[in-house]
């Protein structure tokens, strides 16, 4: 698997990365094991995980993998830190950001993450503790890079300015955003500003929740997340006729390409300007070869622009 660099930073990440959300809720130890094996055999290197997956279980099953199957250096850790609001203080809050590193740290086993992704914007806490807390982190071994989650590009912006300024600060060097050819909202701000500055983006559901497949074309899968009552909320809120028509095109491609939906939506992805890395869940390791598989895949330049105008945000 290619890899590539994280915006203008040094940090480099396979382009397809492997979520872990559904770790501890779906998907138990021997199948998560298999899946990440897979994956570090294949090539790939970036692992993203919150601690707000199982509630810490997820984080607490990639530990036992790093501990038994796979090694800790031959990984790209990302973890997503902030938890609600609590007695430490706000989401953003210094002790609640830092109290949270060190509980995910524990829980995987490790003493530092190579991207420590931070709530995008927090009303209550001012920008500058926040990136104070990234500063102790990295000052004291616990991170290496620090990115955004979901934030605006104008957040995105003021964000990075505000770290320059205090010189002393680490500048993210990453932006985790929804994006996929349902998805596209992040084109008109998110991707101009993080270019600007140097910002790589990280694309989760990059299949449009499972909807680009094409499995739900003819109704819903009993084994699918949209069967799921806890998942079917967030497979639903892509499923409307603007997504019909571009599901429509992408199964077209698929089928003049001789390859599946699930590649050519995995693609289209994977090489738009800026992305860094495109994370993909899995159910099992059959599901993740799939998607693995993508790497050999390039799109040609005129499926490329049938997908850019079927899709382009109304």
């Amino acid at each position: 698997m290619r890899h590539r660099r994280v915006g203008a930073s040094g940090l480099q990440v396979s382009r397809i990365g492997l979520g872990t959300m559904t770790w501890g809720d779906g998907v138990d130890t021997e199948a998560a094991t298999e899946q990440l094996v897979a994956f570090v055999n294949g090539g790939g290197t970036f692992v993203e995980t919150a601690d707000i997956y199982s509630d810490g279980h997820s984080q607490e099953i990639l530990g036992k993998i790093m501990a038994s199957s796979v090694r800790r250096e031959d990984l790209v850790i990302a973890g997503r830190g902030g938890l609600p609001a609590g007695v430490l203080g706000e989401g953003a809050a210094r002790g609640t950001l830092l109290h949270a590193l060190d509980a995910t740290l524990r829980r995987l086993g490790i003493d530092h993450l190579d991207l420590w992704q931070l709530p995008g914007w927090d009303v209550e806490v001012p920008l500058e503790e926040m990136l104070s807390a990234v500063q102790v982190a990295v000052l004291t071994g616990r991170v290496r890079y620090a990115g955004l989650v979901a934030p605006s590009g104008w957040q995105l912006a003021t964000v990075a300015e505000r770290a320059r300024v205090l010189s002393s600060v680490t500048v993210p060097i990453s932006a985790q955003v929804e994006y996929s050819l349902l998805a596209r909202s992040a084109d008109a701000e998110l991707i101009p500003a993080a270019r600007h500055h140097g910002v790589g983006l990280i694309a989760w559901a990059p299949l449009g929740r499972g909807v680009l497949t094409g499995k739900y074309v003819n109704g819903t899968p009993a084994d699918s997340r949209g069967a799921s009552p806890l998942l079917a909320p967030y497979v639903e809120a892509r499923r409307n006729e603007r997504s019909a028509r571009i599901v429509h095109a992408v199964l077209t491609a698929a089928d003049g390409l001789g390859t599946s939906p699930l590649a050519v939506a995995l693609a289209w992805v994977r090489d738009r300007p800026g992305i860094a890395t495109a994370v993909v869940g899995a159910r099992d390791a059959a599901q993740l070869s799939a998607s693995m598989a993508t790497e050999t895949i390039e799109l040609p330049a005129e499926i490329r622009s049938a997908l850019d105008d079927v899709s382009v945000p109304v």
